[in-house]
């Protein structure tokens, strides 16, 4: 278990998967037992904690893999420019002291905007190193033309976006057609170039677990640097059994070809215990190295104000207001 003392960011050090062939044998073999999934989830809470120092420190570390995002009809520039002040200064400076932190620079693992605001993120943010995440293809539906999807992650990287979430076609997987999913992803990676490229699976939409973890395999072997579950505007969001099977994929991907693929649950991680079911389950599934905002990222808005009140009533043994916490 971490440390507040032992807290530290791993560079990046891991191959960038490069993709494989389409192989229709291994979505063959893929079977989800729902029951054990769901057991498997439900109990994770319950047989895993973390307290006092070892939480806060998890908190904390749970701040550096935060795509802090803000993806709204009324999103303006002056509200990206908060955003990226927070995405520097994540938790009050005294916060930070208290714990022997405020030397250490932390800050969240990403900003996550609509290509519109790439702009004013690249200003905001200029000398911090935090990445900036734009959403692309559609964003949420994936439905635009698709020669205009590939323009706008061109577009997007050209204006300073070093990661781009796209949105796969939810269709193809309702239909099975995987070749058609598998050529999608492709083609975004290659437009991507080297940004970093998310792959949105839309889990709500495409119904049964066999449909997500065939989908997340089928975009790692597209070539994703990363599987995340949602837009966070489909009625169902990130959940812990979603979780489960992607990550069991991840891990099999890893087994078949030594890549390490990302993973970002998005939508509706909004307090501190989520977050931490989250961590446990990354470790246990697939270690230490997907604690580490290379390989893990939560898209997230309101998670972490929560973290930082968290914080505080560590450090104070008081909860203070939410107010006390703005996140924009």
């Amino acid at each position: 278990m971490a440390t507040i003392s032992s807290l530290q960011q791993a560079p990046d050090t891991h191959r960038r998967n490069s993709g494989i062939p389409l192989d229709l044998d291994v979505l063959d073999r893929i079977r989800v037992n729902m029951s054990a999934v769901e057991r498997r989830a439900s109990t994770l809470g319950g047989r895993r904690t973390v307290k006092k120092e070892t939480q806060a420190a998890w908190l904390l570390k749970a701040i550096t893999c935060i795509d802090l995002t803000t993806l709204n009809g009324d999103d303006t520039p002056g509200r990206v420019q908060r955003l990226c002040a927070k995405a520097r200064q994540p938790v009050r400076a005294d916060l930070l002291d208290a714990l022997g932190m405020g030397d250490r620079n932390l800050t969240t693992g990403a900003v996550c905007v609509y290509h519109s605001m790439i702009d004013t993120a690249v200003e905001a943010l200029k000398g911090s190193n935090i990445p900036i995440a734009a959403v692309s293809t559609g964003f949420p539906a994936g439905l635009n033309p698709f020669d205009l999807r590939v323009k706008e992650i061109e577009a997007s990287v050209a204006a300073g976006a070093n990661e781009i979430d796209i949105v796969i076609t939810r269709g193809h997987v309702l239909t099975q057609n995987w070749q058609a999913l598998y050529e999608e992803v492709k083609t975004f990676r290659a437009a991507a170039g080297q940004a970093h490229l998310k792959a949105i699976l839309g889990t709500g939409d495409i119904v049964t677990l066999r449909n997500v973890a065939k989908a997340s395999m089928i975009a790692m072997m597209a070539g994703a640097d990363f599987i995340k579950t949602s837009t966070g505007k489909e009625s169902m969001n990130a959940t812990l059994p979603v979780t489960l099977v992607m990550v069991r994929m991840i891990r099999e991907y890893l087994e078949m070809t030594g890549y390490k693929i990302g993973y970002k649950p998005a939508g509706g991680i909004s307090t501190a215990k989520d977050v931490l079911n989250y961590q446990i389950m990354m470790k246990e599934e697939l270690g230490n190295d997907w604690l580490q905002p290379d390989l893990f990222r939560i898209g997230a808005s309101s998670l972490l104000g929560d973290i930082e009140r968290q914080i505080e009533h560590f450090v104070t043994g008081r909860y203070s207001a939410g107010f006390r916490h703005p996140m924009a």
